[in-house]
């Protein structure tokens, strides 16, 4: 029998250890958080190598995260509000694209900067008030950042917010925009890009406001409160306390708010928050028990952007969710697109699949494809960017389908694969990419489990073939 000195100072190194590898993974998160971010606020719109190349070791290190599964459960004191100011230094000091100018652009970096000093203040010294007030700042911050960057640049000269303004208007008039010609579009002029419920989301903020950036301030705000639905306890979790709960939705929503770049997302009127929205509050059904009403926020998403198709193999072999949910959920984003696709198959695959294939690549793209054309002038061939993609899809398929991951997890795979496929496309910008670290940033929200708990959904019933054998003596 082992000694009980000897257990003692077992465990006790144990702890010391994990607590240390966990403080080293927070502090090289943060690091490559703020690199990551620094160098998309940088981006737009340039092209440069070192923005690829930092963008590719952020791949990696969630690669390498994702491999060793090291759980980030506890972090230096200091770490988020030095993350926090950060952001706000990198807003200030690195080039910003935006067409406010004057004083809106002096009102909402103001505003931005508010909410960095603030939460970090608050944060410093967490307790559950304080984490809850440094999450209401950064929700009011980012609408009043969203409602400065709408009244301040009325028309900003992009050819996605002029799409989906007119799109919208035709939805109203009961016409197909996948039939139209744009007017005034700087880029596109006879094609609209986005899958249907795009323009169905967004179309209230046109209607109602005048601009669609109104909805997606909308579906911002709808994100923010997934991300403190999914930050709640739930049977089967580790014990915790409400300065914790408050304290996991309060980083990521902050760090998202103030994030490098925010201000560009919201003034060119990129729609990536609205796909995340969907993907929380299916990450937050599918942990209430909830997972075949989980289908219909997922289905949403995927019927508005075409590359989170990518997801559902994943989801196929992920048993919590499962195959039936998985083709249910391609099923049903196939019934929301119908209406658009029978009303004329041809425009509807023009717009949405022929003309993006065929699109010419984009100089200001930092994608490796980019880089060889631009450096080099090598088109790479579909078989090389088609390895890379599906690579990461094997690679996270297989994973996922052999350790049956917590959902916190589920969604690093889902960001290190569009992180993957983005890349080594030939158009990828700053909301693309924006999108792998949010559904990193939602992912520190999830409670961790308790020890023994699987990766079934909270509620789930257990069969009495799953159920633990008893003990008859």
């Amino acid at each position: 029998m082992r000694s009980t000195a000897a257990d003692l100072t077992s465990r006790t190194t144990r702890i010391t250890r994990s607590f240390a590898t966990t403080g080293y993974a927070a502090c090289a998160l943060a690091a490559l958080w703020l690199a990551y971010l620094g160098v998309l606020q940088w981006s737009v719109v340039r092209f440069r190598f070192s923005i690829v190349l930092t963008l590719t070791v952020g791949a990696i290190g969630l690669g390498v995260w994702l491999w060793r599964r090291t759980e980030i459960r506890s972090a230096p004191p200091w770490l988020v509000p030095v993350v926090l100011l950060a952001s706000v230094a990198i807003t200030w000091a690195v080039p910003l694209f935006s067409y406010l100018r004057g004083g809106s652009l002096t009102a909402a970096l103001t505003v931005l900067t508010v909410v960095g000093v603030g939460a970090a203040g608050l944060l410093a010294a967490p307790t559950a008030a304080r984490s809850r007030a440094a999450y209401l700042l950064a929700v009011v911050g980012h609408v009043a950042t969203a409602a400065i960057a709408t009244i301040g640049d009325p028309a900003p000269r992009i050819d996605v917010w002029v799409t989906l303004q007119q799109a919208s208007d035709a939805l109203a008039r009961g016409e197909n925009f996948y039939d139209m010609n744009w007017t005034n579009s700087p880029g596109i002029q006879d094609a609209f890009t986005y899958l249907p419920w795009t323009t169905v989301l967004l179309a209230p903020g046109r209607w109602i406001g005048g601009d669609v950036r109104w909805a997606i301030a909308f579906w911002s705000v709808v994100l923010f409160a997934g991300i403190w639905a999914l930050a709640k306890p739930r049977p089967g979790d580790e014990p915790t306390t409400a300065c914790a709960t408050a304290l996991r939705a309060a980083i990521p929503v902050t760090v998202l708010v103030v994030a490098p770049g925010t201000l560009t997302q919201i003034d060119q009127a990129w729609t990536e928050p609205l796909l995340a929205a969907g993907i929380v509050w299916w990450a937050v059904l599918v942990r209430r028990g909830h997972a075949w009403w989980a289908i219909v926020p997922l289905a949403l998403a995927c019927a508005s952007k075409q590359h989170l198709a990518l997801l559902l193999p994943l989801l196929l072999l992920w048993q919590p969710f499962g195959a039936r949910r998985a083709v249910a959920t391609g099923a049903l984003t196939g019934v929301l697109i119908a209406p658009w696709f029978l009303a004329s198959p041809s425009d509807f695959v023009h717009d949405t699949i022929t003309l993006l294939v065929g699109f010419h690549p984009i100089r200001f793209a930092n994608t490796w494809y980019l880089w060889f054309l631009n450096e080099h002038g090598i088109t790479l061939p579909f078989w090389i960017t088609g390895l890379v993609v599906f690579g990461a899809l094997g690679v996270a398929a297989w994973l996922i389908h052999r350790r049956q991951p917590a959902i916190d997890e589920l969604l690093r795979w889902f960001a290190f694969v569009l992180l993957a496929a983005n890349l080594v496309n030939k158009q990828a910008f700053y909301n693309q990419y924006w999108l792998s670290a949010a559904l990193v940033a939602i992912s520190l929200a999830v409670p961790a489990q308790a020890r023994g708990t699987n990766s079934r959904p909270i509620g789930h019933k257990m069969r009495a073939s799953e159920a633990e054998p008893r003990s008859t003596s």
